[in-house]
């Protein structure tokens, strides 16, 4: 029973060690996203827009991008400096086994005669073979450097997660930006393609009316010129396309289809007015992600400066030692245990304590500047990004009610068409016209976009709401490719 019991106890144990180590493992997931882990298959596709998922994107970009993981590794093995720092409190046993040949010129062997052989016969023979078998336990009572290096530990591992959250932010923002990108040039390859239709035709019409002698050559040279414009566009498109998949794809590993290639009814968007208060936006920088590590990084220079500065102090130790020597000579064997308080006080070493405190205050100092220069490049990403929000909403209100006039323009124009009142060109003209507001509409709104995720991520404040926005945002304009009116 005894046996069963101690074994339950063992397995308890080992059941307890594996929960803390695995407790003490970086998530994947610091900044808190509330990410679910990626499956193999990415197959979460908005189904009205024919956009891929991005949280779903930026959780398989967890798992795949590799600079990510080599900060998860280095934050492992700093974290590894808290458990080593501990360690010095705690007691230090070391044993050791030797074998000693001694071979002797000494008072024994040079006068024998004054010695009993039957007493000293081994050491007036000048040789022993011993058998030396030691143990020492010793344990620190006081060392001020060895408990402020713990503090420095704790404060190191702290700034280890802490890259991490930056490396995710990071992370976030390249996968918003090839997002944003992916999208942008797949909704100008349909807008372009639709466009280079109707400058087609116009060409062909031209053509004609030239042939005719109803027309000039100038008309011809622009319709074409437009048209070979429009062609250059879409190639570029095509390459800009090529390029955010290929990115997504070196992210997560995954190469995500945007299959709508169509805008739906642009209606009005509604934008958030929260641009104004810049002091309010200002006053939040502290949360940004690469500030709270140049703050930690600050602290843990203090702290290794308070152990540099314990140098200055004694250390007291406890040693409690067992000695079994096994001589050849029996007057030398012996079994012995010892007691021993140690009292080390540092006196002179030369000016290295000084230098290093020195050191460790100049670093202090250097780590106190970077703290500055983050917290000043937060407040002008903040700034730069508010202005660029306040003109993209400008923006997008006036290329909203530029598109609803030439909407109602273009159906003008056909209907001045149908009653004889203007020609086909002037409805090409038209359509040409509005995509070209419907692709300007789009690029301005992606920039609106990926300037409020930056806005966000300055700020500390970037979460899963700010990706499930971005999808949900792209979604109002965007309609998927079977339930596209190409117009």
């Amino acid at each position: 029973m005894q046996y069963v019991t101690g074994k339950l106890f063992l397995l308890l144990g080992l059941l307890s060690i594996g929960n803390v180590v695995q407790a003490q493992l970086p998530s994947s997931d610091p900044l808190g996203l509330g990410i679910a882990p990626a499956s193999d298959a990415l197959d979460e596709v908005d189904s009205q827009a024919g956009l891929p998922s991005l949280t779903r994107l930026f959780a398989l970009a967890l798992e795949n991008d590799s600079e990510l993981m080599r900060q998860r590794y280095e934050s492992q093995a700093t974290g590894q400096e808290v458990p080593m720092a501990r360690a010095a409190l705690r007691p230090q046993i070391e044993a050791s086994a030797s074998a000693i040949y001694q071979r002797a010129d000494n008072i024994y062997t040079q006068n024998p005669e004054d010695y009993p052989a039957e007493v000293y016969d081994d050491r007036i023979s000048g040789t022993t073979n011993d058998t030396l078998w030691r143990i020492d336990v010793t344990q620190p009572l006081f060392s001020l450097e060895r408990w402020r290096s713990v503090d420095k530990a704790l404060a190191q591992a702290d700034a280890a997660d802490l890259r991490i959250v930056v490396a995710e932010r990071n992370l976030a923002l390249s996968l918003v930006d090839a997002y944003l990108n992916a999208y942008l040039a797949s909704r100008k390859l349909g807008l372009l393609d639709a466009k280079r239709e109707a400058l087609n035709l116009q060409r062909r019409q031209a053509q004609r009316a030239y042939d005719l002698g109803i027309g000039d050559r100038i008309n011809l040279l622009e319709a074409q010129s437009r048209l070979d414009q429009a062609v250059a566009d879409q190639v570029k498109a095509e390459n800009e396309l090529a390029n955010a998949l290929s990115d997504l794809e070196r992210l997560t590993g995954r190469l995500p289809d945007f299959r709508g290639s169509a805008l739906g009814g642009i209606e009005p968007v509604t934008l958030e007015h929260e641009w104004e208060n810049t002091q309010q936006w200002l006053s939040r920088v502290d949360d940004n992600a690469e500030v709270r590590l140049a703050n930690q990084l600050y602290q843990v220079a203090q702290l290794d400066t308070g152990v540099r500065r314990a140098g200055h102090y004694p250390e007291l130790n406890l040693t409690v030692g067992y000695r079994d020597l096994n001589s050849s000579d029996e007057l030398r064997s012996s079994e012995d245990v010892t007691a021993s308080l140690e009292l080390d006080i540092p006196i002179y070493r030369g000016g290295y304590t000084s230098a290093s405190i020195r050191q460790g205050e100049l670093v202090a100092l250097a780590s106190r500047e970077a703290l500055t220069n983050e917290r000043r490049l937060a407040g002008q990403e903040v700034r730069k990004r508010l202005r660029s929000l306040q003109g993209n909403a400008r923006q997008l209100e006036a290329l909203s009610r530029s598109i609803e006039s030439s909407q109602l323009f273009l159906e003008a124009a056909i209907r001045g068409e149908n009653l004889g009142l203007r020609d086909l060109v002037d409805v090409l003209d038209a359509r040409a016209e509005l995509y070209d507001l419907r692709i300007q509409f789009v690029e301005v709104l992606c920039q609106y976009l990926g300037d409020k995720t930056y806005l966000e991520a300055a700020t500390g404040a970037l979460d899963t709401a700010d990706l499930i926005a971005i999808t949900a945002r792209l979604r109002e304009v965007s309609q998927a490719p079977e339930s596209s009116s190409g117009a």
